[in-house]
């Protein structure tokens, strides 16, 4: 398996297929990271800035600019590598608004309804006039469920609204956002390549090369958030480059590679809904409730949580990528799981100052030199 994972046609496909994606990332990473410190002076001239106590976790005023850079650093990637179509564009303005339009929100605050309603509008822009439509779902043994107009255009909006939701559900400690669609973006890169779709690739790779970016600076403990603005350009861009790739080819479930990554928020996001509606509450009601949230009332400290959603994510990833041939990353990925869990254990003993009592291993070291 290992010598057919590094063999020849291997490495000449990975060339062909996916590193057209590496050059958007970096662009994208670098463009990012150097716009970040003036978003963050911009961020405090405006007042745009998180302030502690309520829901948030934080003790520090912060910024809340970081979505304007991760856009700018992914606008710039996608204007010099991809052709300048319809796709292009509709994916640079579609994204584009909701970053601006949502910083109005990490300003003054929309109303739940107000911001609902922008999540529609963004998502029918997108349906309606450039076409970024789910207009069939493929099955296995090559059959195909077409949808009529008018139910394309419903599941295409309830995909966009859902993914921006589920993003923005998701941040709330630092790098925990902007980490697992990193992740996503590269599974959704990586399904892409077996397809060939040179379009997706690329766009995947400008989308995780600005979240890396980010991360320099939103990783803990975070110099900048990105805000609803910044969750809401990765939510409504990453559902707009998954439309795509099943827009292109119709590949079965072609949908589950990033659903399955984005598994454990999208349930979370789900039972939040459901908890609210229990307790007669709107759904929009901000609580600590999450799942990150349980995870640092257990003890975690915001890295950890990050480790931990990082590795279910790449591990749930890579069992959707099995759909399209890349059932080795799987094994690759488990490794990488395997690393940052035993992090996080390590985290764990070490800040917990907990002991395993094992006296017999001291036998197994040297008694130190005496000088």
């Amino acid at each position: 398996m290992t010598s057919d994972f590094f063999s020849e046609e291997a490495l000449r496909n990975l060339t062909e297929h996916l590193l057209p994606g590496l050059w958007p990332f970096i662009v994208a990473a670098v463009f990012c990271a150097v716009a970040a410190p003036f978003a963050i002076v911009l961020s405090r001239r405006l007042r745009v800035l998180a302030r502690p106590g309520g829901r948030h976790a934080h003790v520090n005023v912060t910024p809340l600019l970081g979505g304007l850079a991760m856009w700018v650093g992914f606008a710039i990637a996608v204007i010099v590598f991809l052709p300048h179509d319809l796709v292009t564009l509709g994916v640079l303005v579609v994204s584009g608004l909701a970053t601006g339009i949502l910083i109005v929100d990490d300003r003054w605050s929309m109303k739940p309804w107000v911001k609902l309603s922008v999540q529609v509008g963004l998502a029918l822009l997108s349906a309606l006039v450039f076409n970024s439509q789910i207009t069939y779902i493929g099955l296995p043994g090559g059959h195909l469920i077409s949808f009529a107009a008018p139910i394309a255009i419903a599941v295409s909006v309830f995909w966009l609204v859902g993914m921006q939701n589920t993003v923005n559900f998701l941040d709330g400690a630092d790098g925990l956002a902007a980490g697992v669609v990193a992740i996503v973006a590269i599974i959704l890169m990586l399904a892409a390549g077996q397809q060939k779709q040179l379009e997706v690739v690329q766009l995947s790779g400008a989308l995780a090369g600005c979240c890396a970016g980010f991360l320099l600076f939103n990783f803990p403990p975070a110099r900048i958030f990105m805000g609803d603005s910044g969750a809401h350009f990765l939510g409504v861009a990453l559902g707009m480059i998954s439309i795509l790739g099943v827009a292109k080819v119709a590949v079965a479930f072609a949908l589950a590679a990033p659903v399955v990554a984005l598994a454990v928020p999208i349930a979370d996001t789900g039972w939040a809904i459901l908890r609210r509606r229990r307790l007669r509450q709107s759904v929009a009601t901000p609580d600590r409730q999450h799942l990150h949230h349980r995870l640092q009332s257990f003890g975690l400290e915001a890295r950890q949580t990050c480790y931990v959603f990082y590795a279910a994510s790449a591990l749930l990833g890579a069992l959707g990528l099995t759909l399209f041939g890349h059932g080795r990353v799987l094994a690759v990925v488990l490794v990488g799981a395997a690393v940052l869990t035993s992090t996080v254990v390590a985290d764990l003993l070490l800040h917990a100052g907990w002991r395993v009592p094992a006296p017999w291993l001291r036998r197994l070291l040297a008694e130190p030199a005496s000088r």
